[in-house]
């Protein structure tokens, strides 16, 4: 399979240099190159799998009602507690 990539200036001079002192071709240095980086990939866990306990409810259970249409009544249950609890009424000064 053939491959173009355009380099910077700056990453092609080191590139070139790297071959020079390991007497390997450029294409020799880029396949092993990715041959590591994708090795060392491997195997590892996606942000999400890292992190998949620590987003929303923590259940993979379908949701029972629509949050979406009811978050104004889940909020206030939530911050008043499930007793349906409200807060004593103001007085004037």
């Amino acid at each position: 399979m053939t491959l173009t990539v355009r380099l910077p200036d700056r990453v092609e001079q080191e590139l070139a240099e790297y071959c020079v002192k390991r007497r390997i071709t450029k294409s020799e240095a880029v396949k092993q190159a990715l041959m590591e980086l994708l090795s060392a990939n491997a195997g590892k866990p996606s942000a999400y799998d890292l992190g998949k306990d620590l987003f929303g409810p923590h259940t993979d259970a379908a949701p029972t009602e629509d949050i979406a249409r009811h978050s104004t009544r889940l909020l206030r249950e939530h911050f008043r507690g499930k007793r349906g609890h409200k807060p004593k009424a103001r007085t004037a000064k």
